[in-house]
């Protein structure tokens, strides 16, 4: 089995082009102004994705694990800017950028291997290796397929 996290370390992009705020935010737009800072979201973060910004706001960032909507971001916060669990966590997806192996013509299919609901699939093609799609309606963004991709071509975005 090969180690690709090896050769991430070629490709690790800028937490702020792979981060996000976290999930099931009351209003994403006034995060900043709500959060507090005080670091509970990231000492709790089961999967230790949620790292401060530069400007020590918390962050998601998806280059090392996945968010596994466990909820304890937002059962350790004491501030009031969270949705319940029951809701939606977001409405942010998996994009494929033209980085991707695949649409280089290069065999890949990490990302859909670590999809766990199954949104990304490849679809054959003539002439070519077969190229990723997204369904939209299976993909949580849970990120993922982000740290998996060997040439870091996979965005969460809304």
């Amino acid at each position: 089995m090969v180690d690709s996290s090896k050769r991430r370390l070629l490709f690790l992009p800028d937490i702020d082009e792979t981060s996000s705020p976290l999930p099931w935010l009351i209003h994403p737009d006034r995060y900043e102004q709500d959060c507090t800072q005080c670091g509970e979201c990231i000492k709790n973060c089961e999967t230790k994705i949620i790292v401060k910004n530069p400007d020590g706001y918390p962050r998601i960032n998806f280059t090392t694990n996945e968010c596994t909507f466990c909820y304890a971001c937002a059962d350790v916060c004491a501030e009031p800017i969270f949705l319940p669990k029951a809701a939606k966590p977001w409405r942010r997806v998996a994009t494929v950028t033209d980085a991707c192996l695949a649409k280089r013509n290069v065999e890949c299919r990490s990302c859909s291997e670590a999809c766990e609901p199954l949104a990304i699939r490849f679809q054959l093609q003539i002439g070519k290796v077969a190229q990723p799609y997204i369904d939209t309606d299976s993909c949580t963004g849970c990120g993922g397929c982000i740290s998996v991709c060997p040439v870091s071509a996979i965005n969460i975005s809304a």
